[in-house]
């Protein structure tokens, strides 16, 4: 797949927490094709799905959060077209049939072991009919939906073999100096305009921990802190619930504002050319792309490093670095930020983006200024592709078993612990 249709598939709008969303819409895709409003609903989930969807607010449902009332509104009001627009637009007048269905203990759900880390499966029933329906490894790819037994739809190949991706540093860089902005202008204008909607609203009103407007009172001159206020004022008001379209990347609202809206605010306060905004925006999107191929969707490596680094890389790519400079930057930042942990989506997402931030800027500097870290520093490498490589592995095999520890401590069930008596 080349870069082009890899973006477009990639960079969807997404209207609230993918991973709860991702549950409403399966739900919603199980009632459709049930036939009827179900009875009763099971869910079966990952425990990624899991620690993402268990503390975070439902846009839509007017401050409800967590995974009972995902699937609920799915089930009852969502319409599967949507997508991860599914819960945009529900009667919200339904919203206290909602509740009485949760309140009947008509959901179940249960953690689904040895699966993907990206795994949902809901089945609704209705009287003595049910409609069973699965979404593996991306958040709206369903790869088996089943009815009264019968199978009326299973996909045979797996995103991995349809999804395959030419990544390079290089090839990327190369890419987003030279391709035609034109391809693209509808995309990263709808990128532009929702990530930087969501921040304005993140630091005009009170989300969350408010960790964006905290750091903008303390540092209001400071261009950088305005950035990392902004971004982080993003995910303030996305994960508490605000109703507004993002454009994700790598499957995460979160990783969509912090790849782009340093960006956004740099090129506002700079009155930089859009076309320039959009070249900019293009080589950050795709390098966090590549870096999350690596690692996966979920896993227990919080994103927004990823998506951090890929930001102040696409800054420096924006101000005319050489190459060198930026992978130097990328390998810096990930050698020191690389492996914060992913305790679900919730209010801290702004905190550790704030963090990514912060971090990637002081890698930049350090690149400038000739001081970068040496291969074999830890897991730094002599090539900034084998460096990904070796953060791939560490987030998507190293960290498994911390991902398992930190589902169970979010639950609060310690009896993991007898393993290890």
């Amino acid at each position: 797949m080349n870069y082009k249709d890899y973006l477009e598939r990639e960079l969807k709008t997404a209207f609230g927490c993918t991973e709860p969303i991702a549950i409403a819409y399966t739900a919603a895709k199980a009632k459709e094709v049930l036939g009827h409003e179900p009875d009763r609903i099971q869910a079966d989930l990952s425990a990624n799905i899991i620690k993402n969807a268990h503390s975070v607010y439902v846009p839509g449902t007017q401050g409800r959060k967590g995974i009972d009332i995902s699937l609920a509104a799915g089930a009852l009001l969502g319409q599967s077209a949507h997508e991860l627009e599914v819960l945009a637009h529900i009667d919200q007048t339904r919203l206290e049939d909602c509740d009485r269905f949760i309140q009947q203990g008509r959901i179940q759900v249960q953690l689904k072991e040895n699966v993907a880390n990206l795994y949902i499966q809901v089945t609704a029933y209705y009287q003595d009919s049910y409609a069973r329906v699965l979404v593996v490894d991306e958040h709206t790819n369903i790869a088996r939906i089943e009815k009264d037994g019968e199978v009326l739809y299973q996909k045979n190949q797996s995103i991995q073999e349809e999804v395959q991706v030419d990544f390079s540093f290089d090839k990327i860089y190369d890419y987003a100096q030279t391709a035609d902005l034109k391809d693209f202008q509808d995309l990263l204008d709808r990128e532009i305009s929702y990530n930087y909607a969501i921040a304005q609203e993140g630091i005009q009103n009170p989300w969350g921990s408010g960790i964006g407007r905290l750091i903008l009172e303390r540092h209001p001159q400071d261009l950088r802190e305005k950035i990392v206020a902004y971004t982080a004022a993003g995910s303030d008001a996305r994960m508490s619930g605000a109703e507004n379209p993002v454009v994700i990347n790598s499957g995460s609202g979160n990783q969509g504002i912090s790849v782009s809206v340093p960006l956004i605010v740099y090129a506002k306060e700079k009155n930089l050319d859009r076309e320039d905004l959009q070249r900019g925006l293009l080589f950050a999107n795709l390098l966090g792309l590549y870096q999350k191929k690596n690692i996966g969707k979920l896993s227990a490596y919080c994103g927004v490093v990823s998506a951090a680094s890929s930001a102040i890389c696409g800054l420096a790519f924006l101000k005319g670095e050489d190459r060198q400079v930026i992978k130097e930057t990328l390998a810096n930042a990930l050698a020191v930020n690389g492996g914060i942990l992913c305790d679900g989506a919730k209010a801290s997402c702004a905190m550790k983006i704030a963090s990514s931030l912060r971090n990637a800027f002081l890698a930049y500097d350090q690149a400038k200024a000739g001081q970068s870290f040496k291969a074999q520093d830890g897991i730094v490498k002599d090539d900034i592709d084998q460096t990904l490589e070796v953060v791939g592995n560490i987030a998507r095999y190293g960290m498994k078993k911390t991902d398992e520890v930190i589902l169970n401590e979010v639950l609060g069930n310690r009896d993991y612990l007898k393993e290890f008596e």
